[in-house]
């Protein structure tokens, strides 16, 4: 659905144009080399344990891949997430340990903390007209070290003891189901896709549709079967695909969506339409730091406790490199949430692989730098190339 603001400012042309999936492939290619590179010098790699193990270490960086997506896509950023992320698990675990609450009520409070810190974020941003970089990298050091007090320097970690809040990170489910849940919005996707072109007959848009529908449902099908040999697929795995299918519908499927990203395109242009651009822009640094609470209570389940190192490290910057990798702009107005994920997973797979190698950190901050430094140089020529064309 295209709003009449949307149609008034053409931006269902560019919209339409954004949603295309060709610039997927060359992530798609990316991947399969990847995978072929490191699994001819360790035979691990595609084994069913360790892409199971890929899943896993793939979901808090994905979640935080999606916030900073849609933050990005209005032509911000959020520094702050890896640190929102820390402080939401410390929240959830002193709630759970220190103030008797169950599994709900804690993850309920800590999403409550993520959901604050984005409106008030987002508020300054707007309001003030600051400098979003300035804003979250102030935010990074203020939540980072509430994190730090919230923990205390004589109790340094908190334990997870509930058997829900252990179950997020150690469920797992029958691939056929996981499949299931893969193929529905597929399916309905497809369904929309080829509904939506008016030619009759096999025209070459509704083969290029059928041909991408084959690939997608051929990869759900290996997928799910790989795991099945190693205890079935894991919950976050489909939390995760949960949250990226969300974030696709709202982003391309929307008037939403449309006002995202004409305000990433042109924020006056979208004003003068009735856009309500500061609206939007909060509403967008208030799912970023929403996703980034969902991320921290991720890494709480997997660590079975919260120290001051959650949410720290490389997190923030591996999910800003991998949005940028997955086709996510840093000018606003252009990115997917499945160009966002395959970004992720390929980020998630070299690291995989260096450490199936025994390559030190060093080297994965190397690789990860190098990855962003050629999507960021891409994105650069490609703006540059639009802005010559208009």
């Amino acid at each position: 659905m295209i709003s009449r603001r949307g149609r008034k400012l053409g931006i269902s042309n560019r919209f339409a144009a954004n949603a295309g999936s060709a610039g997927l492939l060359p992530l798609c290619f990316a991947l399969l080399i990847i995978a072929l590179a490191f699994q001819s010098a360790n035979a691990n790699f595609l084994t069913a344990r360790n892409v199971s193990n890929l899943c896993l270490q793939l979901a808090a960086p994905g979640i935080l891949t999606l916030g900073v997506m849609l933050v990005l896509l209005v032509g911000e950023i959020d520094l702050s997430i890896g640190a929102v992320s820390g402080l939401c698990a410390s929240v959830l675990a002193v709630a759970h340990a220190h103030l008797g609450l169950s599994a709900a009520p804690s993850m309920a409070v800590a999403l409550l903390v993520g959901l604050t810190i984005g409106l008030t974020q987002g508020a300054v941003v707007v309001f003030l007209r600051a400098p979003s970089f300035i804003i979250t990298l102030s935010g990074l050091l203020v939540w980072m070290g509430a994190h730090h007090i919230l923990l205390g320097e004589k109790i340094g970690e908190l334990e997870i003891d509930d058997p829900t809040l252990r179950a997020i990170a150690s469920a797992f489910l029958p691939s056929w189901l996981t499949g299931l849940l893969i193929v529905i919005p597929g399916a309905a996707a497809l369904f929309h896709g080829v509904a939506a072109e008016p030619r009759f007959g096999l025209s070459a848009a509704k083969l290029r549709i059928l041909g991408r529908a084959a690939v997608y449902l051929l990869t759900a099908a290996v997928a799910a079967l790989v795991l099945e040999q190693h205890h079935g697929a894991p919950f976050l795995l489909v939390l995760l695909i949960a949250l990226a299918v969300a974030s696709t519908i709202v982003t391309e499927h929307t008037p939403l969506g449309v006002h995202i990203l004409a305000i990433g395109g042109n924020a006056e242009s979208a004003r003068r339409a009735g856009v309500s651009v500061a609206g939007v822009r909060i509403a967008m640094f208030a799912t970023c730091s929403t996703l980034a609470a969902v991320a921290g209570v991720v890494l709480a389940s997997r660590q079975l406790a919260v120290d001051a190192t959650t949410g720290g490290g490389s997190l923030t910057l591996d999910a800003i490199a991998a949005a940028v990798i997955g086709g996510t702009s840093l000018f606003g107005g252009r990115g997917r949430a499945l160009g966002a994920i395959l970004g992720s997973v390929l980020v998630a797979s070299v690291e995989n692989g260096l450490d199936l190698l025994g390559l030190s950190g060093d080297v994965k901050s190397v690789a990860t730098g190098l990855m962003l430094f050629s999507a960021v140089c891409l994105d650069t020529l490609l703006q540059r190339r639009r802005g010559a064309s208009v």
